[in-house]
């Protein structure tokens, strides 16, 4: 058994210039949070990062210990919390039900009558130039979402997303704390994009770096 979350991480501290976004899928043990094999795809920085999760994956490391691993740390080459810390938060807060989280391939098969809700918490400049998932999702943003609940139904399970997963994981945060049942589109807006449309991850030259499993 295992599950798998999906974080898109910058290569270097964000005020630094130069930097390159990567995605990172981490497989883990949904009983004992134990690492079970990672793919990275990005540009610089993978290849220390899928070093990292080698490790952790022959070293049976969790999520609560990548969310703890101590990593150099300098503005040209990681935030002080690294991508692979980032990865770690993200499994540990799946595993404490903190959120609950859906994929890329699930947003077809959402129910098309009306019976769930598709909320989009992108900004509309982000909206009006990548689109909504799906014709039939409603957007408001982030920002605008506590002053706007009384939009939603709580009967209906709602099905959120941003660009990268950070702000739709908080528009669930503030949803659920409001009573209503809520699941993250992990990765976002940018992984689903990826997936749907089969085109190339970035404009840049890529590489995919990954720790073979057996799985997924």
């Amino acid at each position: 058994p295992y599950r798998k979350v999906i974080t898109t991480s910058a290569s270097q501290a964000g005020y630094y210039p130069g930097g390159d976004m990567m995605t990172i899928k981490t497989l883990f043990d949904p009983g004992t949070a134990v690492i079970l094999g990672a793919q990275i795809v990005g540009g610089k920085g993978v290849d220390k990062r899928i070093d990292d999760l080698a490790n952790a994956v022959r070293f049976k490391l969790t999520g609560y210990d990548l969310q703890e691993m101590e990593l150099a740390y300098a503005p040209p080459f990681s935030s002080a919390k690294d991508p692979v810390n980032m990865a770690g938060y993200v499994i540990e807060n799946v595993r404490a039900g903190l959120v609950e989280q859906h994929h890329w391939d699930a947003v077809a098969e959402l129910p098309a009558d009306g019976s769930v809700i598709l909320l989009d918490v992108r900004t509309p400049g982000e909206v009006r130039k990548q689109g909504l998932l799906r014709s039939d999702a409603l957007h408001i943003p982030l920002d605008e979402l506590r002053g706007r609940l009384g939009e939603l139904d709580k009967g209906k399970k709602i099905y959120v997303n941003c660009y990268s997963g950070l702000r739709s994981y908080l528009a669930c945060r503030i949803l659920s704390q409001h009573g209503f049942q809520c699941s993250n589109l992990s990765g976002g807006w940018r992984f689903w994009s990826y997936n749907a449309t089969d085109r190339a991850h970035d404009a840049a030259p890529t590489h995919l770096c990954g720790v073979p499993t057996g799985k997924d």
